[in-house]
């Protein structure tokens, strides 16, 4: 059994340790681990809620497949077909205002499709 020896901080995160000191003993060990000291876990602190997410993910799969034909359609174009895989600027204030533009952008040409020049001027006016 994995018992909790140490919390600690790295890179911003908190991160718990675990590690069983009966792996020298233990008659499957080579299935676990290939550490002579035993085997030895971290896990982030807040793991247990991108667990539940995971669940809540696996239980829902018709949700998860609506979701990603509506909600990921336009990171894809954006990414793929405008070739914006990476973003050009620096810093989160820069980066957010790069990725607004482009969300923009995403959503005149989609009401250009839907309404039209003509009908969305009119629109405007």
């Amino acid at each position: 059994m994995l018992t909790f020896r140490f919390q600690t901080i790295e890179k911003g995160r908190e991160i718990k340790y675990y590690a069983s000191s009966a792996c020298s003993r233990c008659l499957i060990r080579e299935q676990c681990t290939r550490s002579k000291d035993g085997r030895r876990i971290t896990r982030w602190i807040d793991e247990d809620l991108l667990d539940e997410m995971e669940r809540r993910v696996q239980e829902n799969h018709k949700k998860m497949k609506l979701r990603k034909r509506l909600a990921e359609h336009p990171f894809g174009t954006i990414k793929h077909h405008w070739d914006q895989g990476h973003f050009l600027t620096r810093k989160l204030p820069n980066v957010g205002a790069e990725m607004s533009f482009s969300v923009l952008a995403y959503n005149l040409k989609r009401v250009i499709n839907i309404l039209g020049v003509s009908r969305m001027i009119e629109a405007l006016a």
